[in-house]
């Protein structure tokens, strides 16, 4: 499972009576995947994971399975409490899914040891590749980054820490075990164009892009711009979209995903809203994000 290109992570659409909307699901991914995503990651941050049922993860992951028909890998979210975890590993391999992103445990600082165990315990859930995700209560020293890419299904790590120095030496601690050469990183962190030119620098090409779950003609000028070292263009959308877009992103918590929703029932897919405890946006931060991607669009056309 090789991944190249911009990651896609779509959002979860809920109807109006708050359930889980499985056609405006089918035809937001279909529409990404057509539009050139790399790979979907269904249920998983930008898609509420947080906020989802077990079932309704397994829902999510078979319309993702169905609708992208093999175009694309399909991965989806597991985590939490280990048997929990183990829980939605298991469904969502029997959903059809290609991997697993596997999120941190729930709440509890664990030792470096024990967040090898959870990673042992959870992949021995299911047969899929699983890609962990270093975020929050997981924080990986290199050695221990190094002895979880050895695990034999553990094909990646994403990094939603962003503490460049660190993931710069896991990097290299996991590229000198023997075997790993195939192994993949990614940059995990919110608006991850802000930091991908950093990341790039210590060989971290991958990232998930939640602006292409709204804008993926943004998404995909920016990345193939920082691919080709097109300076000029990657530096436009940086000053002009995507920094004003994490300046408004930071004036509310929880707008990482509530905003992406907003984008995507913008440009035409109602999506509906985000569950507790996060919020919608306001009126004025909607009205706000959508000059954002007028202006956005604007400067990828000049």
């Amino acid at each position: 499972m090789k991944f190249q290109g911009v990651l896609f992570f779509p959002v979860t659409p809920f109807a109006a009576d708050g359930s889980l909307d499985e056609e405006r699901l089918a035809q937001h991914i279909d529409s990404g995947v057509a539009a050139g995503a790399g790979g979907v990651f269904v249920a998983c941050g930008t898609g509420e994971f947080h906020a989802l049922t077990p079932d309704e993860i397994e829902r999510a992951t078979r319309v993702a399975v169905e609708t992208t028909a093999g175009r694309v890998p399909v991965l989806a979210a597991a985590g939490g409490p280990p048997p929990v975890a183990c829980d939605q590993a298991a469904r969502v391999e029997r959903a059809g899914a290609d991997g697993i992103l596997l999120l941190p445990p729930y709440l509890v600082t664990a030792p470096q040891r024990g967040l090898v165990r959870y990673v042992e315990e959870v992949t021995a859930a299911s047969e899929l590749p699983v890609i962990f995700y270093q975020r929050g209560t997981a924080r990986l020293t290199e050695a221990t980054a190094a002895e979880i890419a050895a695990l034999p299904k553990v094909v990646g790590l994403k990094d939603g820490i962003g503490d460049i120095e660190r993931m710069h030496r896991i990097v290299r601690a996991v590229r000198a075990v023997r075997g790993a050469e195939d192994f993949q990183f990614f940059n995990g962190l919110p608006t991850a164009e802000m930091t991908a030119p950093a990341y790039h620098g210590i060989g971290v090409d991958l990232y998930s892009s939640a602006v292409f779950a709204f804008a993926p003609e943004i998404a995909l000028t920016f990345h193939r711009a920082l691919t080709e070292g097109d300076e000029a263009t990657t530096s436009t959308l940086l000053d002009e979209f995507y920094g004003p877009l994490v300046e408004l992103r930071d004036e509310v918590p929880g707008y990482a995903v509530a905003l992406v929703k907003a984008g995507v029932t913008l440009r035409g897919l109602d999506v509906g809203g985000v569950r507790a405890p996060l919020l919608d946006p306001t009126p004025e931060h909607v009205a706000r994000l959508a000059q954002l991607i007028d202006h956005g669009l604007e400067a990828i056309r000049a």
